[in-house]
């Protein structure tokens, strides 16, 4: 009896076929590498081919194979599959920064649709979305959203889930950028629950939950941005194989990975998108890897690794601020932190960079004994907090209105802003944002005489610190003791110098205020925290001290 001899090829893409179905990427790579290396690959399955390599990693083999698709479709006469591959050629490349090719890509779908005289279809609906995000760039964000409906339009019209899912999504990221927060998140919300139910294709999910980590990253809604983490990682359990952080995506997975305290896998996720922002090189995101790098070198103690990252970071692309002004106070460079962290504020464009300046700059501004300064700041801070009232940015407004009210001796007031802060750091799993306000809480607690709650309040701050490797504030508190207070001179701020100088010529609290332009409860608060910081008993003992340590005529001066 004759046997029937076995067909290589078919073998190989049948198996292939199975295991794209079965979602295995990575053997499903292999297959089909091997059916096309016994024959050349139908245009369909050189389609899956490509999703598959770029699922894996593999982008610059995912571009050539979708290439191949995109030249045998059109060789076929099949202009709406030829434009699709052009559009997944075309998107993922301006995605990831590389805008004249990508917008090459793009331009090609479009002719080959045009010269084609195609109806609408759904890759009409696919290209209206990047031109909607360009709209939504230049800030136009009325014609965005009326692109991405009309995406959302044909989407439904063909029954395109993952058009669907694109476009919705990109409404969500124009009404966020334009104000409209609690809209565009509840899209996000509402399209994570298609994710989870695996409506949507594996490049879809990853694309939109990169985008939707930027844009939580933007509005400091690392709650939903965790959310979206966990969600991510359910779904690529169930297919090991998947690439799902990449480029700028995989800079700011490890920015939440070192906010809720896991540094040393940070360190790792940074260093693996600088190996992905290099092929090609001078992606735009580059800037951002080094970056975060930098920040981690710093927490950590290592300045000299930190000050090369931070100017490599300014090399490529990413001004180093202000995570360089607190390395330089971490290193005793006060001037230069303060300097650079007043031109940090000035030139913050956004809600975003002014919120994370003014955070650094109440910190620096402090260390300077520029409380007046700081007090501003902070009060900035707040105000930015009440327009957009994330938990972070309401954290941080506390922790800032905490260590304010500390330096101006209001050690109550100070402990009651840490207490939210802190109720907020802890909400939010940042260990070393809650070590940091427990710092605090330990100086105040000890100027008010609480010697049991500071010790435990510090201990509690130098074990978190350990964890975390935080050798910057390990180095920080290390001469800190529950059993010496601060100086009283050395706490006394710059606005109350000016209230004391003002007493001293006989001023009243109205005066004082009409002077210097604030409340009289204000003047009130101030004359109790001079005559606590100094240890006086009157105006008249107030008096006495501005002229027995020379600031009389300093006080002529300025008024």
């Amino acid at each position: 009896m004759k046997r029937r001899t076995t067909d290589p090829e078919k073998t190989h893409l049948d198996r292939a076929r199975a295991l794209y179905d079965e979602r295995a990427w990575l053997a499903a790579h292999s297959a089909f590498a091997d059916a096309d290396r016994d024959a050349p690959l139908h245009p369909d399955d050189l389609e899956r081919f490509g999703n598959c390599a770029y699922l894996v990693g593999k982008e610059s083999e995912a571009t050539k194979l979708l290439t191949r698709a995109h030249d045998e479709f059109l060789k076929r006469g099949e202009a709406e599959r030829a434009a699709r591959t052009a559009f997944w050629i075309g998107f993922p490349l301006l995605m990831r920064g590389e805008s004249a090719l990508g917008s090459g890509w793009l331009q090609r779908a479009r002719r080959v649709l045009d010269d084609a005289s195609c109806t609408e279809c759904a890759i009409h609906g696919y290209l209206r979305v990047p031109a909607g995000i360009r709209l939504a760039v230049q800030g136009e964000f009325d014609a965005a959203l009326e692109e991405f409906g009309e995406a959302v339009r044909i989407g439904r019209q063909f029954h395109e889930r993952d058009l669907l899912i694109l476009a919705r999504h990109s409404q969500g990221r124009a009404l966020v950028a334009s104000g409209r927060i609690d809209d565009g998140t509840a899209l996000f919300d509402e399209i994570m629950v298609d994710v989870t139910a695996n409506a949507a294709s594996p490049i879809i999910v990853g694309a939109v939950y990169c985008s939707v980590l930027t844009a939580c990253n933007d509005i400091f809604d690392f709650r939903r941005a965790q959310a979206w983490s966990d969600v991510l990682q359910v779904w690529c359990e169930t297919q090991p194989d998947i690439v799902p952080h990449r480029g700028e995506c995989l800079v700011r997975h490890a920015e939440l990975v070192r906010f809720h305290g896991g540094w040393s896998d940070a360190m790792d996720l940074v260093t693996q998108a600088r190996n992905w922002l290099d092929d090609p090189p001078n992606q735009p995101a580059a800037g951002a890897a080094f970056y975060q790098q930098a920040e981690l070198h710093r927490l950590r103690g290592e300045f000299s690794q930190a000050e090369e990252s931070y100017r490599t970071a300014n090399q490529r692309g990413r001004r180093p601020q202000p995570g360089l002004a607190l390395l330089r106070l971490a290193q005793g460079r006060l001037d230069d932190a303060v300097g650079s962290i007043r031109q940090t504020v000035a030139d913050a464009k956004s809600r975003a960079q002014r919120s994370v300046a003014l955070a650094a700059a109440v910190e620096i501004l402090l260390a300077a004994n520029d409380v007046s300064g700081a007090h501003e700041a902070a009060d900035d801070l707040s105000r930015i907090a009440a327009e957009l009232p994330a938990p972070f940015l309401k954290a941080a407004a506390a922790h800032a209105t905490g260590a304010v009210r500390i330096a101006e001796g209001d050690f109550r007031g100070g402990i009651e802003s840490l207490r939210d802060a802190l109720s907020f750091w802890q909400a939010l799993d940042a260990p070393f944002e809650v070590a940091r306000a427990r710092v605090l809480m330990a100086i105040a607690h000890r100027e008010l005489g609480d010697r049991d709650t500071a010790s435990m309040e510090l201990d509690a701050s130098r074990e978190a610190f350990e964890a975390l490797g935080a050798a910057t504030e390990l180095a920080r508190i290390a001469g800190l003791s529950v059993d010496a207070p601060l100086k009283r001179d050395d706490a006394v701020t710059d606005r109350e110098l000016q209230v004391l100088r003002l007493i001293a010529r006989g001023k009243t609290n109205r005066a004082i205020a009409e002077s210097l332009g604030i409340s009289e409860k204000t003047v009130a608060r101030h004359v109790s925290n001079i005559f606590l910081k100094l240890d006086l008993s009157s105006r008249a003992a107030a008096t006495a001290y501005v002229y027995e340590h020379d600031l009389a005529d300093s006080s002529a001066r300025r008024t």
